[in-house]
C-alpha cells in the first residue's frame, strides 16, 4: 500500500485507492461490500415485535426496536471499514487518508475509527461518489 489511501465510501460499498504522492493518480487496491446495508427495512426486521416479561406487572410487552435497522447496518459497515483501515495504517506508513462519503454515512464514520486512525485523516469529502470512475474521484478531492 501507498503512503496516500483514499477511501470512497458509502453505507453499502468502499472503494479503497492508493496514491505514492498527495496528488499522483489513484490505483484501486480493495472494495469492500456490506450487502446488508442494500436491503429494504422491512426485509431487515422480523414481521413481529419481540416481547419482554414485566417482573412487576402480569403479562407481557412489545420490545421496540431500539435503532432503526438501516442505521444499524451502516453503523456495522463503518465498524467493518475502520477495522480495515486501522489494519492498513498498522501494515504501511500511512502519511494520510482522505475519506469520501455520503454525508450521514461520513458521520457514522467518523465515530467509527480509531483515535491514531482519525490522526491521519487529512481531508472528508461529503459527496457519494463510490460508482465514480477513478479520474472522477480523484479531480473532486484534488480541487
Amino acid at each position: 500500500m501507498s503512503n496516500y489511501v483514499v477511501v470512497v465510501a458509502d453505507a453499502a460499498r468502499a472503494r479503497i485507492f492508493s496514491r505514492t504522492k498527495k496528488f499522483s493518480p489513484l490505483q484501486e487496491e480493495t472494495v469492500l461490500t456490506h450487502p446488508e446495508s442494500r436491503l429494504q427495512r422491512q426485509d431487515l426486521v422480523s414481521d413481529r415485535a419481540g416481547t419482554v416479561q414485566e417482573s412487576r406487572t402480569h403479562g407481557e410487552n412489545e420490545a421496540g426496536e431500539p435503532t432503526d435497522p438501516k442505521r444499524y447496518e451502516a453503523e456495522q459497515f463503518a465498524r467493518e471499514l475502520a477495522r480495515h483501515l486501522q489494519k492498513l495504517r498498522h501494515r504501511s506508513a500511512i502519511e494520510g487518508i482522505t475519506l469520501v462519503a455520503e454525508p450521514r454515512f461520513l458521520g457514522i464514520l467518523r465515530t467509527a475509527l480509531d483515535e491514531a486512525t482519525t490522526k491521519v485523516v487529512i481531508k472528508e469529502v461529503g459527496a457519494s461518489l463510490t460508482r465514480e470512475n477513478p479520474e472522477s474521484i480523484q479531480a473532486r478531492i484534488d480541487e
